[in-house]
């Protein structure tokens, strides 16, 4: 029997009413980024107050001895880029339960859907520190349903350890047309060795940034059954995910192997410890997209994605007005 359309799946498991808020918000997206703007020039004209720095014609304006911008044909499609973490600790479990690649899985289908009700262009860059996937854009149903099975594909918890940084910077190197960047990971990152990256990426393209929550390993029930895969952060882990066996037993780093003995978890030290430092990390990670100009959302399991995505949506059209 043939494998359902991810298309469909996302269609039939989604409000339809929620989705077509989602699309109309990316309507306007599609506005702001692009207004003004287009692959092929239209005419030249003088600077004025308002037009981007970046549509200066130096050579025009070296000829006319006054500052010249291009003038471009308006573009009708977004150019969007899906860039997702799929490094081993993306098969960690999210706060909601479930692993965290479905949670991610799930965002990257939204994203899908909604370019493919408005005919716009999507290509993937999707990876870790030992492989970078990549598809070129393309729109219509075929092009979508093979960019979400090869991504579906592509997670594994046997991948090597996650590098953002890599990813961002392939986006960098292969996509020259301003695009809308979409960027898909869990929510210790963008981390520090990400933010140069994050940086130049930012003055090219528009970002959003979508970050799945670990599972609190701390909480009366992880949600995971016995032996999968869940995430969470204690003082020693720097937030990465870990495997939570059924209370009673150790939980295990899912990257380094370590593990925290199970009679750790009933210390209120070692708890209130874990809380402190994931507030702590939260807080830099957030500061550090503000500080860049990236929108963000945190998803904590796949029955909050559209509704979060329309909110990540909203208030990166509110940002650029």
């Amino acid at each position: 029997m043939p494998a359902r359309s991810r298309l469909a799946l996302v269609r039939a498991r989604l409000q339809l009413p929620t989705l077509r808020r989602a699309t109309g918000l990316l309507d306007g997206r599609h506005r702001a980024v692009w207004k003004g703007h287009g692959d092929e020039v239209d005419d030249l004209h003088v600077y004025t107050p308002g037009d981007d720095v970046g549509d200066i014609d130096w050579r025009a304006s070296a000829r006319s001895a006054q500052p010249v911008v291009k003038r471009y044909e308006a573009t009708s499609n977004v150019a969007l880029v899906l860039v997702v973490d799929t490094g081993r600790h993306m098969c960690a479990t999210s706060a909601g339960g479930e692993p965290k690649h479905e949670v991610a899985q799930l965002v990257a289908d939204v994203v899908a859907h909604l370019a493919h009700q408005r005919g716009d262009r999507v290509s993937l860059v999707a990876g870790d520190a030992g492989r970078v996937v990549e598809l070129p854009p393309g729109a219509g149903t075929t092009h979508l349903e093979v960019l979400l099975r090869r991504l579906q594909r592509t997670f594994d918890a046997d991948a090597p350890e996650g590098d953002l940084a890599r990813l961002l910077d392939r986006v960098l190197r292969r996509t020259a047309r301003r695009s809308l960047v979409v960027v898909v990971t869990d929510e210790a990152r963008p981390g520090a060795d990400d933010e140069r990256a994050l940086a130049r990426l930012r003055t090219r393209h528009e970002v959003m940034v979508v970050q799945v929550v670990d599972a609190d390993l701390f909480a009366d029930r992880l949600g995971a059954a016995p032996g999968t895969l869940a995430g969470g952060s204690a003082a020693t882990d720097r937030g990465r995910p870990v495997v939570a066996p059924p209370r009673g037993r150790p939980v295990r780093d899912v990257v380094s192997g370590w593990s925290l003995p199970a009679y750790l978890r009933g210390r209120r030290g070692v708890r209130e410890a874990v809380a402190a430092a994931r507030a702590a990390r939260h807080a830099e990670v957030g500061h550090r997209m503000r500080r860049l100009g990236v929108t963000s959302v945190t998803v904590e399991s796949t029955h909050d994605v559209l509704d979060e995505m329309v909110a990540l949506l909203g208030r990166s059209r509110r940002a650029r007005r």
